[in-house]
């Protein structure tokens, strides 16, 4: 169970704690900055069109841009033409990308109308013949990530499970809510279990409202799957695999990271976005970032109401230090918190009954999502 070793097809990882997809975050920014916190190994792009990525479009170029410092990497397609798909693997393998994830649990309209995402799941066998296709034109390891069913009355992803492993899928990542649900109601825990025994010899990883390193060890407890991928949780807290991993290893649970670390993964976060996109385009995006960073700062309306205008990076210092100036009214004589202020601790919504003073649901973030 501990963030260990494990093998996708002829891919060898370091850890079984993954970064999930989120459109419009999980860029490669983002993934570098986890990947300097530590605990993480493969990381996945936002979903790609197969189709755009043969075009040459530029916003699907982007999607998967990346850099030395940013592997392994997956990059995640969609797409329901089995040629498409087939050669966006090839040309993905040819450029050095570590595996390929089809996406069979986007929940979303669009996606679902060109017969990609969720809609894969009702048709099984043109599905594997898809999948056997891409499996069979590349060397690096297909994956697929799908949802427990289209609803409670569907729940398909066993047999389609087996279905996949038998047309040679390395790992199948599985979220444990319906297309149904979308995002909302608490994941099932004994419906990945049920993937996780349906397949022989292929690791399942679960995902979906893993928030804290205890929830990923109830859900490696609790469905016997050989890893655990996290999304919105690390958007949450980006500190989140370090620490997963380290309890796994020993069983402590490390403390929060502080305000000066947050502080200082936020900032270098931000050079890395202007790094990417350049100042204007990556201080705009940033916008939307920034306020994730300071759910864990306290008081904050003052900094937020500012940073969600950002146009430029003089301006988030500025913007930084007056509100570092302003939060000093909420710190006791030592410098933290004072204990009303204080935000509440994290506790999974599938774990127990939460109390008036725990947090148990992350929001989907603002942004894209008619992609995700």
């Amino acid at each position: 169970m501990s963030g260990s070793i494990m093998q996708f097809g002829s891919l060898q990882l370091k850890s079984n704690l993954f970064l999930s997809p989120l459109a419009g975050y999980t860029n490669l920014p983002f993934r570098l900055t986890l990947r300097e916190i530590g605990g993480l190994d493969l990381a996945t792009t936002d979903l790609v069109n197969a189709r755009s990525l043969l075009e040459k479009n530029p916003k699907a170029f982007k999607l998967i841009e990346t850099s030395p410092a940013d592997r392994p990497l997956a990059v995640q397609l969609f797409g329901s033409v089995p040629e498409e798909m087939r050669d966006a693997a090839v040309y993905l393998e040819s450029i050095g990308v570590s595996s390929v994830d089809i996406n069979m649990g986007c929940p979303v309209r669009k996606v679902c109308k060109v017969g990609g995402g969720s809609a894969m799941m009702t048709e099984h066998e043109k599905t594997a013949a898809l999948v056997k296709g891409m499996v069979d034109a590349v060397k690096i390891p297909v994956t697929a990530k799908m949802r427990l069913g289209w609803d409670d009355e569907n729940i398909t992803a066993p047999e389609l499970a087996r279905v996949l492993e038998g047309v040679g899928v390395s790992a199948i990542f599985v979220h444990g809510r319906t297309r149904e649900q979308g995002f909302s109601g608490t994941i099932n825990l004994a419906g990945i279990r049920a993937v996780a025994q349906a397949v022989k010899n292929i690791p399942v990883i679960g995902n979906g409202d893993v928030t804290t390193s205890e929830a990923a060890k109830k859900m490696f407890n609790d469905t016997g799957c050989a890893g655990v991928s996290i999304g919105r949780g690390a958007f949450y807290d980006p500190w989140i695999f370090r620490h997963t991993h380290h309890y796994l290893k020993t069983g402590e649970l490390l403390p929060e990271a502080s305000f000066d670390e947050r502080v200082r993964v936020m900032c270098r976060h931000l050079d890395l976005m202007i790094e990417v996109f350049g100042e204007a385009h990556g201080c705009r995006m940033f916008r939307k970032v920034a306020p994730w960073y300071t759910k864990r700062f306290g008081p904050v309306n003052e900094f937020n109401k500012r940073v969600v205008q950002l146009r430029d990076k003089a301006e988030f210092y500025e913007i930084l230090e007056n509100y570092r100036r302003w939060r000093m009214q909420f710190l006791d004589d030592r410098g933290e918190l004072k204990a009303q202020y204080r935000p509440a601790p994290m506790v999974a919504s599938f774990m127990q009954e939460p109390s008036v003073t725990q947090r148990t649901a992350i929001p989907v973030p603002k942004g894209p999502v008619e992609v995700w």
